[in-house]
This record gives C-alpha cells, structure tokens and sequence, in this order.
C-alpha cells in the first residue's frame, strides 16, 4: 500500500508538472502569436500608407478634443501629463480612426520609454492656417543615436521606440501625418525626446 501511495503521489506530482509546463508553453504561444499578428497588421498598414494607396475617410475633427479622449486610454506610469491648448476649439479635416492611431503610437512610446515620475507634455498652438502639436518627454535610456532611425522600420531595441517591438509605430505615425498633407519631425536634445507634427487647420 505504501508503495502504491508513493507510485501515485509521484504520478500525480509529474502529471501536475507537465500540466503547469503545458499551460506555460501554450501561453507563451498565444503570446507569440498576438505578437507575430500585430507585426503583419503593422507591416501591411506601414506599406498600405508609405505607398499613398490607402484610402482616407475625412470628416471634421475637433484635435485637441480627440487628444484629451485618447489619453484617457493610457495608464499611468508615474507620470504628470501637461496640457497646453488654445482656448478656441482646434478643427482639422482628418480621418479619425487613423488620427487615433497616429496618437496610440506616440503615447505607447511615451509610456514605453519615458523617465518614471516625469512630466510629458502636449502643447498645441496655432500658425497661421495650420496647428502645430508637440509631444515631449525625458527618456529613462539614453538618447545617442540618430533621430531619422526612430522611423526606420524594424529598429528594435532602446532605439526602436515602437509598439509590440515592431519597430513600426513612429514610421506608421509619420506615414499617417504625411498622407494627410502634413509634417512630422522627430527632434532629440540630450535626454529630451519630442515630436512635432503640423497639419492643416480648416479654413
């Protein structure tokens, strides 16, 4: 009987060893997985926007209020966000969903890369007949590369600054502020890391 006992106890013990491995290794495929789709997803709308292809349905967006909505989306990681924005209603003529887009890659960055307990912050001011919106954060790593290299696709790494690591989200980012007829630029200062993009207001 005792031997039976030590039998199954060191049965069941391996069965609920090679049950734990298996929900791990079948975790980690999912997660593989989610990872790899995301990479295709990203590739086809990098290619889609870089070739001017892609089709834009544009309505009137209110900028500043799409910015204030789409933070809401982001956890904190420690970190004060500071707002800056006329006091009159910003509009462009825009595709929303692509807008959104444009600014989940420059928060994912942001939340990915950014110095815990610091200030972020998002100014918007307008030029003449266009809004030009700034982004910028103190980075946790150190900034000693080129600044065309963050929209180069598949970088990764610390210079990568991308979603998921598919070293596409500032590429895709830029991509979605030039189909819409504007700029957008990337500028490093030391540890200080900040976007600028520029579009047309309507008139």
């Amino acid at each position: 009987d005792n031997k039976y006992d030590l039998i199954k106890t060191f049965v069941g013990k391996r069965l609920k060893y090679y049950d734990i491995r298996k929900k791990r290794l079948i975790k980690i495929l999912e997660e593989k997985s989610n990872r790899l789709k995301i990479l295709v997803d990203d590739l086809v709308e990098a290619s889609k926007l870089s070739s001017g292809t892609i089709k834009l349905t544009k309505t009137k967006i209110n900028l500043t209020e799409l910015i204030r909505q789409s933070l809401g989306e982001f956890e904190d990681k420690k970190l004060n966000i500071v707002t800056n924005f006329p006091e009159d209603e910003v509009y462009i003529f825009a595709d929303g969903r692509k807008m959104w887009r444009l600014l989940e890659n420059l928060y994912g960055n942001i939340y990915k890369y950014a110095l815990a307990n610091t200030r972020v912050y998002i100014d918007a001011n307008i030029v003449g007949s266009k809004v030009r919106v700034e982004v910028k954060n103190i980075s946790e790593s150190q900034l000693n590369f080129n600044s065309d290299q963050l929209t180069e696709r598949f970088i990764r790494g610390d210079v990568s600054r991308s979603t998921e690591g598919s070293g596409l989200g500032l590429s895709i980012a830029q991509s979605i502020v030039e189909n819409h007829g504007g700029t957008f630029d990337i500028i490093l200062d030391g540890d200080l890391f900040k976007v600028i993009f520029v579009m047309d207001l309507i008139k």
